[in-house]
């Protein structure tokens, strides 16, 4: 029994199943990252597999000559071609074919606009573009005090700028949502209403995606300086 003017008792040391439950726990965070990666990566391998080598010829198939069935073949023989259709569409025959082909397309009613839709996404996706986030930044959104981080695209130009009731310039910002960043809307905001942010587009996306939780290192206030930064003035 103790009283208020005994010194204060000794910590107690964790009990053996609590120690064991830490490391099980930190043992989860550490395994978990690593072995989703590791089964989604096998899990797309082998659905790419079963979809491609159905189409290649039987006496064509790699396990004919080396007697295994070997994963990954198919990713390759889909590169690959892949490839050599992407070369074949930069050349002059290959833009040809390509304006011939939607041309047919065109005059279906409904493959015309399931392809057209198809291939929007996928310039939008995967063409090669220089253009890309500019920067992240902070706005009010869904009303005053309440911040969001969204990312700015490019500034406003043609009937947009035009229209729009502002007498400065006007900034295009995309503002992803949660948990997913490839869907949200897209504001047109006064300059003067945007705060440009110092961490990258890649940090505030990672904000976003946890919902907050993974702050980008050295950009949270309330954390303590790095030790290694400590000493520097």
């Amino acid at each position: 029994m103790t009283t208020p003017f005994d010194e204060n008792p000794a910590p107690r040391k964790p009990s053996l199943f609590a120690r064991l439950r830490s490391s099980f726990l930190t043992g989860l965070v550490v395994i978990a990252p690593v072995g989703l990666t590791i089964w989604l990566i096998w899990t797309v391998i082998g659905w790419i597999d079963g979809f491609v080598l159905p189409l290649v010829p039987h006496q064509l198939r790699p396990e004919q000559y080396i007697g295994i069935n070997l994963r990954g073949v198919g990713v390759i023989i889909f590169l690959v071609f892949t490839i050599v259709i992407g070369w074949i569409g930069k050349g002059l025959i290959g833009r040809s074919l390509i304006r011939w082909a939607e041309s047919i397309v065109d005059r279906m009613p409904v493959v015309r606009s399931i392809y057209s839709g198809i291939k929007q996404i996928s310039e939008t996706v995967f063409a090669q573009s220089e253009r890309s986030f500019e920067q992240a930044c902070l706005i009010q959104y869904p009303r005053k005090d309440i911040w969001a981080i969204g990312f700015i695209s490019t500034t406003a130009k043609g009937e947009v700028a035009r229209r729009a009731e502002t007498t400065g310039q006007l900034i295009s910002v995309f503002l992803p949502t949660t948990p997913n960043p490839t869907s949200g809307f897209l504001l047109f905001l006064p300059k003067e209403d945007v705060i440009e942010l110092d961490m990258s587009v890649e940090e505030a996306a990672k904000l976003v995606i946890s919902a907050g939780l993974v702050y980008p290192n050295g950009k949270d206030p309330t954390r303590p300086p790095d030790a290694s930064n400590a000493g520097k003035t």
